[in-house]
């Protein structure tokens, strides 16, 4: 028995070759620096927004008394809003240093991942600088049409199921390679296994889900016996659409509000989808494939293992949402759990073996070629970045003044206002010309009635919102627009006593707060409306 214990750890040995620790730590903290410097920091943006404010609630419960749903709803479905605000208070951290901190850990902890990922599929030093370089360079890149990015520029509970979900991935393949040459785990590598896979889903159930499918996937696939990896390959398979059908048919009947919510996410329903974003699922699909084909060295093993899992996951999320997620579906229950976001770890996996074999063929130690990998390959997502951001800082730091005219007011709206004003803005604010998607409440601390957007979004995955969405939403739509009677006669029914309004719009209301944008008004009779009582 000691024999064949010495064999096996000889032979894991040589699979998974050794990199010292601080090659990994210093390599992938330049890496981190470079990821940040491509990707850029907007932490008020999209969803970076909804949990910012989820979180500043939890810190000051007098924040937001008004239409409180909207902010709490989102910090109901995990752990990470809470566990922020204990960090924050335990700490004596400012809140906006927690989460800048927070955002380099996330993506420091990502090319980690990456690299013990690349380690487990290939040989050399070269091979994993190339795999990690080029996942730091593409964190922006979107995920097919899923409404996500590998890694957002802010931070939100993805930003630590992410990584989490590769250590997790990491682990099955060391687990996997255990059982096989018949060793007992480490303890300590059961620990961190587990570990990742607890913490991704207390940060983020859904999306730790989808990642930990995959990981029970590949140890199914990983079975030595061919008829019992067969029956347990099918059997998760028949589970995965055994649970979407109970979902789809003992569904609640949605009301008309929640239709109306749900429709505002095209991206939930594949049969809306562009052909190019059906290409962005096929692709990676087959990009990981050609690699698999084409391996001949010792980690050839791996990847085709990897590549099998990627495949039937990505094969499954995409039947499962052609059947119960269209548009056209009597239910949006599966809908509403996004189906096709499983291809978060496939681009993942996809750009790990990707990078890992343009190392191999392409890059080797050819200095010329690796700048022209950074130059292009970072250069390009950064033009992507700063057009996606055009009219704010590129890295939005802590205390400093990112330059938007639109966070600007909101910021001046906190100064100026009571904390416990309700504010009106056009439903669609988040579109207006300068604005880059910088969220009122993150920014401002003040309640405002329910976006389209954003809170559209909220609704969509908390039914019991809809209706109430649905009347908020319509108040404010093309508030710019609408006369001041108008305004009057709908906002202040609901408590509204400041709205803000672009720069062209017209108004007799006091407005104490304007630039070039934005306006910030308060609600009263004008002259010209009481004239005409």
């Amino acid at each position: 028995m000691a024999t064949v214990s010495t064999i096996s750890y000889r032979a894991e040995a040589q699979s998974v070759p050794k990199v010292p620790t601080s090659g990994v730590f210093a390599i992938t903290g330049v890496l981190t620096v470079l990821a940040v410097l491509v990707q850029g920091y907007h932490p008020f943006a999209e969803d970076g927004g909804l949990y910012l404010s989820g979180i500043k609630r939890i810190l000051d419960a007098s924040l937001y008394p008004s239409w409180t749903s909207f902010v709490t709803t989102q910090t109901r479905f995990s752990l990470f809003a809470p566990i922020v605000a204990s960090l924050v208070r335990g700490l004596h951290l400012h809140l906006m240093v927690a989460m800048f901190l927070i955002y380099v850990a996330s993506i420091w902890s990502t090319l980690v991942a990456a690299w013990l990922l690349a380690a487990r599929c290939y040989d050399n030093i070269e091979v994993y600088i190339g795999a990690t370089s080029l996942l730091a360079l593409w964190l922006a890149i979107p995920v097919a049409g899923t409404s996500l990015m590998l890694m957002d520029p802010y931070v939100t509970a993805r930003s630590v199921s992410t990584p989490c979900s590769l250590f997790a991935l990491v682990g099955a393949i060391d687990v996997q390679r255990y059982f096989k040459y018949g060793s007992a785990i480490p303890r300590w590598k059961a620990a961190a296994f587990l570990g990742s896979a607890v913490i991704a889903e207390m940060a983020h159930p859904l999306m730790a889900t989808y990642a930990l499918a995959c990981v029970v996937l590949l140890l199914a696939l990983s079975l030595t016996a061919p008829k019992l990896r067969f029956l347990a390959t099918c059997g998760l398979i028949i589970l995965a659409f055994a649970i979407a059908a109970s979902i789809f048919y003992l569904a609640p009947h949605q009301s008309r509000e929640y239709i109306e919510a749900a429709q505002t996410r095209a991206y939930w329903f594949i049969d809306t989808w562009q052909w190019y974003e059906l290409l962005g699922l096929f692709a990676p699909l087959c990009i990981v494939a050609a690699i698999a084909s084409r391996q001949k060295d010792d980690g050839s093993e791996i990847i085709r293992l990897i590549s099998q899992t990627v495949s039937i996951a990505g094969a499954a999320g995409i039947a499962i949402a052609l059947i119960f997620a269209r548009l056209s579906s009597g239910s949006y229950a599966v809908a509403r759990l996004q189906p096709l976001r499983i291809f978060q770890v496939i681009y993942l996996v996809m750009i790990v073996l990707l990078g890992g074999f343009l190392g191999t063929v392409l890059l080797k130690r050819k200095l010329w070629r690796w700048a022209c990998l950074f130059i292009v390959g970072g250069g390009s997502m950064l033009l992507v970045q700063l057009q996606t951001y055009p009219h704010s800082a590129h890295l939005e730091l802590p205390r400093t003044n990112s330059g938007n005219d639109w966070e600007l007011g909101f910021l001046w709206i906190r100064a100026h206002t009571p904390k416990n004003a309700l504010f009106a803005i056009d439903s669609k604010y988040i579109s207006a010309p300068g604005e880059d998607s910088q969220n009122f409440r993150a920014i401002a601390e003040r309640s405002v009635l329910p976006d389209y957007s954003k809170d559209g979004g909220v609704a969509a995955i908390a039914p019991e919102l809809a209706a109430e969405w649905s009347y908020g939403e319509m108040l404010q739509k093309h508030l710019d627009r609408a006369s001041d009677s108008i305004r009057i006669d709908e906002l202040v029914p609901v408590a509204v006593s400041w709205i803000v309004l672009s720069s062209d719009a017209q108004t007799e209301f006091p407005c104490p707060y304007e630039n070039k944008s934005m306006k910030v008004c308060r609600i009263s009779d004008p002259p010209s409306a009481m004239l005409r009582r």
